[in-house]
């Protein structure tokens, strides 16, 4: 008998509504706003999620669960996702799908030499355009007869895990942090700032990223701190 509510739903055949009832997916993501974005497409979708906030993460995971599909953020704290992307296309047996995501389009060639099945742009909000390449990537045993469109397509994430993205950054950049990680908390604060559209987050990483000392970042940790309450929606 399985063990949880959750196992036997998930051995149930996929529906119009959940089409993706039966997969796990892994998401290898290291900023929550992205993240929790993921988590209710897979909840509205029908699969269960994994996550992973670095590559060391993600290979714990991979020990203990095999996922049907792999979402990989390409910037980690820990190195690039194409390391992940690289080993499990190489992995015997391959899971069924590799999804690469990042907001660097120019990224993509890069992707998909390494392996990735997909690569999609961030920000990611669409259940439906996430669905349609999901069921691209899994065997006809796990496609449902039809596809029910969403009554509401879009996701937004919860405001507190945006708080955690720039508390985090903040406190990085309080740390005193070398030049590999200035840079790796710049590509952060990018990639958050296009995620929801903050034009005045996407100044100050740009700033961050050419900020010349000790001074200006720790300066620059304060905006960052700063920005939060006005950055959240009421």
């Amino acid at each position: 008998m399985p063990e949880t509510l959750e196992d036997l739903i998930m051995r149930q055949p996929p529906t119009a509504d959940r089409p993706l009832l039966g997969a796990i997916v892994l998401v290898v993501e290291d900023s929550r706003h992205a993240c929790e974005a993921m988590r209710l497409i897979c909840q509205r979708s029908g699969a269960r999620i994994r996550r992973a906030e670095s590559l060391a993460s993600a290979r714990r995971h991979l020990r203990t669960y095999r996922p049907r599909i792999a979402v990989i953020d390409l910037g980690l704290p820990d190195g690039s996702g194409l390391e992940l992307i690289e080993a499990l296309n190489r992995a015997e047996p391959r899971i069924d799908g590799i999804i690469a995501i990042s907001g660097d389009e120019s990224l993509e060639t890069e992707a998909m030499r390494a392996g990735a099945d997909v690569f999609l742009s961030k920000p990611m909000s669409s259940i439906s355009a996430f669905q349609a390449v999901a069921l691209s990537l899994l065997p006809d045993d796990m496609q449902p007869e039809s596809i029910a469109h969403p009554t509401t397509d879009g996701v937004v994430p919860d405001r507190m895990a945006l708080l955690d993205d720039l508390s985090l950054a903040a406190d990085l950049l309080r740390s005193g942090p070398d030049p590999k990680t200035v840079k790796y908390i710049s590509a952060f604060l990018t990639s958050l700032a296009k995620d929801t559209g903050d034009l005045v987050l996407a100044q100050i990483a740009e700033r961050v990223s050419k900020s010349p000392g000790d001074t200006q970042i720790t300066a620059l940790a304060e905006e960052v701190q700063g920005h939060i309450t006005p950055s959240l929606p009421v």
